[in-house]
């Protein structure tokens, strides 16, 4: 299982959140990626396929306006950009993925190719 993060794409001052946790499984008819990003809406994040076999999942987290009048007593929920790559086998049917974001949780789906099974045909013995 091989999976390529990158975060040089994003400037060195912007705070990338490496915090991202995604599940990969495999099941006898798909992939399977789950991503935990609570807090986030299906506008802020993009699910895309980069040379044809990349599985690109990436988004940004915007930090909360301030108001002059506020006084923060403490900031623990990150905020800025993320990018994570998995690379898919070649058994995909990557025109037929899906997406869906519910409750925080990101699941994208996708369909394998059908094992071609061995075309088997009987050959009349003459004689």
């Amino acid at each position: 299982m091989e999976h390529l993060g990158s975060f040089q794409e994003f400037p060195q001052e912007t705070s990338v959140f490496v915090n991202t946790r995604v599940d990969w499984k495999e099941t006898p008819e798909a992939h399977v990626f789950k991503a935990d990003l609570p807090g986030l809406r299906k506008e802020e994040v993009k699910v895309e396929v980069e040379d044809d076999r990349v599985l690109l999942i990436s988004g940004e987290r915007n930090v909360e306006k301030e108001d002059k009048n506020d006084t923060w007593h403490r900031v623990e929920r990150s905020s800025g950009k993320f990018l994570r790559r998995f690379r898919l086998p070649e058994n995909v049917k990557m025109d037929q993925i899906k997406a869906l974001m519910e409750n925080g949780v990101l699941t994208v789906t996708v369909p394998k190719q059908e094992a071609k099974k061995p075309d088997v045909k009987a050959i009349e013995i003459s004689g």
